[in-house]
């Protein structure tokens, strides 16, 4: 794996395919995951490494969003990446860019909370897109907001590439892997455990009101968790799902002891409880 700071070192593979992995560092598993699909799609796989400035509301966020550049290294190495990528900012930003609009949708749910933060993800991913031109781009479905978003970025502007979506990864007990999980206590992550179970329960249920009802009961069972939104939404358009959308998706986000955490599942319709 070649290590570069410079965006004339991807040019030397360009003649192929390149499958693209962007993040903002602090990998683990979940990254893992992306860059080893990414490798099964072509022999060119780049991860990029670039904390945004441009999605970050609160410069205070930003200054403590975790750095673990030896920890970046050896994940992507193993998980088979052939460029680690750390772009410096002038690099991303050398003058003037044209702000990319996430749109109404980019201003609901996380939108609400997070004030002009996917106009800064789709500035920064499109910076990338054009700077590395892949044929592929791998996301997680975790930030499933993020990801559609981005999908729906490269369809409008005509980019040419596939967005390719990746199963939310999971630790053994149900909580989606996040590089903020390692600020959560022992007590905190068994109080952090009430989304994936919320989850779970509302994707067991068989109609809407009983999805969103085990979606409810199951979050309010847990005192430690304190909820920004919880809903069920048609995956196409974000709308509020009925009983006759054809993908419906949970999504929940809420604070356990200062750290917030976010979670979605498909909603499938099986029976059963996992309480």
């Amino acid at each position: 794996m070649q290590i570069s700071t410079e965006v004339a070192d991807l040019r030397k593979i360009s003649a192929g395919k390149i499958a693209f992995v962007p993040t903002m560092g602090a990998l683990h598993e979940g990254h893992a995951t992306l860059i080893r699909q990414a490798r099964q799609l072509c022999d060119q796989v780049v991860v990029s490494v670039f904390v945004n400035p441009l999605q970050f509301d609160d410069p205070y966020d930003l200054e403590r969003y975790p750095r673990t550049p030896q920890v970046d290294i050896e994940i992507a190495q193993r998980a088979g990446a052939t460029i680690l990528w750390l772009p410096q900012s002038s690099e991303i930003y050398p003058s003037a860019v044209e702000q990319i609009s996430a749109g109404a949708i980019g201003a609901i749910y996380e939108g609400v909370h997070r004030k002009g933060h996917f106009d800064g993800v789709l500035t920064v991913v499109k910076r990338l897109f054009d700077l590395v031109q892949p044929h592929w781009a791998l996301f997680g479905e975790k930030d499933f907001q993020q990801l559609f978003l981005i999908q729906q970025m490269v369809r409008e502007l005509g980019l040419g590439i596939e967005i390719i979506p990746v199963p939310t990864v999971r630790e053994s007990d149900g909580l989606a892997i996040s590089s903020r999980n390692v600020r959560l206590n022992e007590v905190d992550r068994q109080v952090a455990l009430v989304i994936s179970r919320a989850l779970t329960n509302a994707s067991q249920a068989t109609n809407i009101a009983d999805m969103r009802k085990a979606l409810d009961e199951t979050l309010a069972s847990e005192v430690g968790f304190n909820r920004d939104y919880a809903a069920i939404i048609d995956e196409s358009n974000f709308e509020l799902a009925s009983d006759r959308t054809f993908a419906k998706r949970a999504l929940v986000a809420g604070w356990v002891n200062g750290v917030r955490l976010i979670d979605n599942m498909p909603m499938t319709g099986m029976a059963g409880d996992a309480r």
